[in-house]
């Protein structure tokens, strides 16, 4: 990382980040792939990238706009650290594909959450947020 703590711009991205996550249709899509998409396996996991699957719109929009989002921290546009405090649910959604990313990245695109991965790996806040994601994915998907 290039700065060592985060400024005003930090903050200025990070409002709107957030003011982006509350936009009518983004809310609908998060919402949607939050509660409903828990792939317990490969096959449902990469079901998800078809167009015929109920939730492909939402997983589209919300897994491009976490990846645009965790660029911006990747490319040392915004603090890394300070970003996944305020905005770690795409975390979430990547916590969910971790297990199949091989075979999404083989299906889909070589790059395929790729910024996610980053994040999730390359910061402190984002390895701790992992770890508390991995085991609510484990603890969630144990419970069906």
């Amino acid at each position: 990382m290039s700065r060592q703590a985060p400024d005003h711009h930090d903050a200025d991205l990070v409002l709107k980040i957030y003011d982006l996550r509350r936009e009518g249709v983004m809310r609908e899509s998060r919402d949607a792939i939050n509660k409903e998409f828990w792939p317990r396996n490969e096959a449902e996991a990469l079901a998800v990238t078809q167009p015929d699957h109920p939730l492909n719109r939402q997983y589209r929009q919300t897994s491009s706009y976490w990846e645009m989002v965790y660029g911006m921290a990747k490319h040392g546009i915004v603090h890394a650290d300070y970003l996944c405090e305020n905005n770690g649910e795409g975390l979430l959604l990547y916590a969910r594909m971790e297990p199949h990313l091989a075979a999404l990245r083989a299906a889909t695109n070589p790059r395929a959450l790729q910024n996610a991965e980053w994040l999730a790996n390359s910061c402190d806040t984002g390895r701790a947020v992992m770890a508390t994601f991995r085991a609510r994915v484990q603890k969630r998907l144990a419970a069906k």
